[in-house]
């Protein structure tokens, strides 16, 4: 089977650092090319990772050679550019959060699936094997009835520069580092959650932006989750599990390395466990699950749905009274 063409929308950091090398190794994809709105920028990314070097977005998606497109813009713009790029006939995988408005993000998914595309939100984390491995001790009752959970991610200081500090581009805590731990909510307890309570801690230059946030959400049985989150933190990125026989904790459970051992700690009465899984890396497992769901033109995963209308009601929660 001929490799899937990818173009690449962009030329972020997150793209160059991660995507990009990993889209030039997998067999199964094809690095085609690579746009930016600078010219020079277009031209020195496509040296560095051998494609073809595109000005201007617009430009890219006209191209009969690019099957798929990588969208690596800042928030606010992935709405405008992914309704594009599926108009154009593109599979698209975009970065978190898929757009800014749970309306948006229905619209989209609605269209991909009109033009029979492929649209995948770049959740990575949740195509690395250790959360399946934690999902398979939950089914298997290794803790019981699980009962709660505390998600935290968070990561130092920014530059004042970082675009995550700009509200007109998207940023701030909630929509960057937030969405890991409402994503692994959503992944490990399912998609009944329902906000009960949030606070977002305003920071970065001027104050413009959510530098911080914690929610509690509930499941209709009562199972909670803690979700903790910021732009202004020692790093963490962890969760843990406690259910009526004992807890499960993740370390290094958003951003693990791809030589990283993942350690499952697996504690109950009377015994302790660390659990131990071969390295995996994320975005070579994320590209998979891309490509095989571009073959199959496979409709955008319902938790990207949740995830959305979670992130809003957290918003609203955290501003005003609570969601109807």
């Amino acid at each position: 089977m001929d490799p899937l063409r990818i173009g690449v929308l962009g030329c972020a950091a997150i793209a160059r650092r991660r995507i990009l090398p990993a889209l030039r190794d997998d067999p199964d994809t094809e690095l085609a090319a690579v746009a930016s709105r600078d010219r020079d920028t277009a031209r020195r990314t496509a040296g560095e990772f051998g494609c073809r070097a595109v000005h201007g977005y617009r430009a890219l998606l006209e191209r009969p050679d690019i099957d798929a497109v990588y969208l690596p813009l800042p928030a606010a713009l992935h709405a405008h550019w992914t309704e594009a790029a599926l108009n154009a006939g593109k599979h698209v995988l975009a970065e978190k959060p898929l757009t800014t408005d749970p309306a948006a993000t229905r619209r989209l998914a609605r269209l991909a699936a009109g033009h029979r595309l492929a649209l995948m939100e770049n959740v990575m984390f949740v195509h690395h094997p250790q959360h399946e491995a934690v999902r398979t001790l939950l089914a298997d009752g290794a803790i019981g009835r699980p009962r709660h959970l505390h998600a935290a991610f968070a990561v130092p200081a920014l530059p004042a520069h970082d675009i995550r500090h700009n509200p007109e581009l998207g940023g701030g805590a909630l929509l960057d580092t937030g969405v890991y731990p409402v994503r692994a909510a959503l992944h490990l307890l399912g998609p009944r959650l329902r906000v009960a309570g949030a606070t977002l801690t305003p920071g970065g230059p001027g104050h413009a932006v959510d530098i911080a946030g914690t929610a509690l959400l509930h499941t209709p049985d009562g199972t909670t989750a803690q979700l903790t989150f910021g732009l202004d933190h020692a790093y963490r990125s962890r969760y843990e599990i406690w259910g009526t026989l004992g807890r499960i904790t993740l370390d290094h459970a958003f951003t693990p390395p791809a030589g990283h051992t993942p350690r499952i700690l697996l504690e109950r009465p009377g015994t302790t466990e660390h659990l131990t899984l071969p390295a995996a890396d994320q975005v070579r497992t994320t590209l998979t699950a891309f490509t095989a769901a571009a073959r199959t033109a496979a409709p955008l995963d319902p938790d990207s749905l949740h995830q959305a209308d979670l992130l809003h009601h957290i918003r609203r929660r955290a501003s005003g009274p609570p969601p109807p």
